[in-house]
């Protein structure tokens, strides 16, 4: 492989003591090995510490204290989901950035492969999708469904799973697209932002691994709701 340069992983994290060492520890060895194998030149792992209230905070400091190539960005107030991302992009400084969850819902080692894809066939995006969806449960699956189709109604885009925390952006993007979105909708928000923008957007498919410990909120009633004013308030200002 030829060097992509710099790498940037950030993880939005809200009360993730069980998983912030395992997420930065895969994260870790897997970058090792691509700058090893010349895929990157450098990392940097990126804990974005949304107000947590468990020992997250703590562990994160401790894990940058022991390692240069960790840093640690804490909210003084929760921010939810979509300021979360805001945080680690503008934080992120490589010339490719990966956003993606805490509760490592993908084995890491598919990060080789969207690297590989994003050179192989020149685009600017990598954004994965679910390939076995039904460890989640029947009402995020329901959900799910029929949020992605809505996007797709909607926007005209033609992403298989827009809100899953698989993506892969080259900074050429990022110079460009400056999503606004507090909430989970901030995953489409993205997509959609640099799909119109000209940028090149490739899907791959990958094996799910559901959370085992803590609770997800983003299928509470007060995230949907957030996420639909966002949703409504995008397509106003593109159709403007």
């Amino acid at each position: 492989m030829t060097s992509a340069g710099v790498l940037s992983i950030f993880f939005p994290m809200w009360n993730e003591e069980a998983y912030a060492e395992r997420a930065v520890d895969a994260a870790r060895t897997i970058c090792r090995e691509l700058v090893d194998e010349g895929a990157i030149s450098d990392y940097e792992l990126i804990v974005v510490d949304d107000a947590s209230t468990d020992r997250t905070p703590e562990i994160a400091d401790a894990m940058a204290a022991a390692d240069p190539h960790v840093r640690v960005v804490h909210h003084e107030h929760n921010r939810k989901l979509g300021g979360s991302i805001k945080t680690g992009l503008a934080a992120s400084t490589g010339d490719l950035v990966l956003y993606t969850d805490a509760d490592l819902p993908w084995e890491m080692g598919e990060l080789r492969r969207a690297l590989r894809v994003l050179r192989t066939y020149e685009v600017d995006v990598v954004s994965a999708y679910r390939l076995d969806r039904t460890g989640e449960g029947p009402q995020r699956t329901i959900y799910s469904f029929f949020y992605n189709g809505l996007i797709q109604a909607m926007f005209g885009t033609r992403i298989r799973d827009i809100n899953f925390s698989f993506k892969l952006f080259t900074r050429q993007v990022l110079d460009v697209v400056h999503p606004v979105s507090e909430s989970s909708f901030i995953d489409a928000e993205l997509v959609i932002r640099a799909r119109n923008a000209g940028f090149q957007i490739l899907q791959i498919g990958v094996d799910y691994f559901p959370r085992t410990r803590g609770i997800s909120t983003l299928s509470s009633p007060a995230v949907i709701r957030a996420l639909l004013r966002e949703l409504f308030a995008l397509r106003r200002e593109l159709h403007r």
